[in-house]
């Protein structure tokens, strides 16, 4: 690879950043808000002073919605984020960089042995808050979590816009944002996923939400759309 000779800003959102190199390749990244320290195996640049963190598409739905077209990325300074199904921490390290450490990614995972992953990434870092709970299930976890501007879901469940639905009553305010990645395999392996997508999106939609922009995520992650919708009750 070669060294990387310009960074600007992404017109989506300010606090996400393309890396142009040498060579003309270029990669999405965000300030490291941990400089020095990787989470998944990504690479680090510096650039005029600030550390940047290579944002890989492949491993993170939410970069491959960007490379697809997403139209906007409402993630800022100081939010608060509800993120159902956090895994090993790839996401949401990255959400945790965009809503820097005033705000705070309230981070929902239902396995112990991955959630045994997660916390060492959010050992590092104070804006990540883990905890162990079903998505299914938000009363159980409604002592620790607060309103909300934006929930972020990808859990492999079949009644995914539902589960989505149900958080939302608990959490998310007035014109929050949610991101739905849908699985379509983990919801009906019998449909095409695209009707799938179409499914979701009306069971969404006739729960108070208002769709803004939806993206397929091949090739970056097979039979997989994510979902961009305003919470308008």
């Amino acid at each position: 690879m070669s060294e990387p000779i310009k960074v600007k800003e992404l017109e989506i959102n300010g606090r996400i950043f393309e890396i142009e190199f040498e060579d003309g390749s270029k990669k999405l990244a965000t300030i490291n808000l941990v400089p020095g320290k990787r989470v998944y195996g990504e690479r680090l640049y510096r650039v005029a002073g600030t550390e940047y963190r290579e944002w890989i598409p492949y491993r993170s739905k939410l970069a491959g919605a960007i490379l697809k077209g997403i139209s906007t990325v409402p993630l800022k300074e100081r939010d608060k984020v509800l993120y159902l199904g956090a895994a090993a921490g790839t996401t949401p390290s990255h959400v945790s960089d965009i809503v820097g450490n005033e705000g705070i990614v309230y981070s929902i995972e239902f396995a112990p042995r991955v959630m045994r992953e997660f916390l060492l990434v959010a050992k590092d870092r104070r804006n990540l808050i883990p905890i162990l709970g079903d998505a299914r299930k938000p009363s159980s976890y409604s002592h620790i979590v607060e309103q909300c501007d934006v929930i972020y879901a990808d859990v492999a469940q079949p009644e995914q816009a539902s589960l989505v639905i149900e958080n939302a009553k608990w959490f998310l305010k007035r014109n929050g944002y949610v991101f739905l990645a849908i699985k379509a395999r983990s919801i009906d392996v019998t449909m095409e996923p695209t009707e799938v997508f179409k499914r979701e999106i009306a069971t969404l939609e006739k729960g108070g939400f208002k769709t803004l922009s939806t993206v397929h995520l091949d090739p970056y992650d097979k039979d997989h759309a994510m979902v961009l919708a305003q919470y308008q009750p």
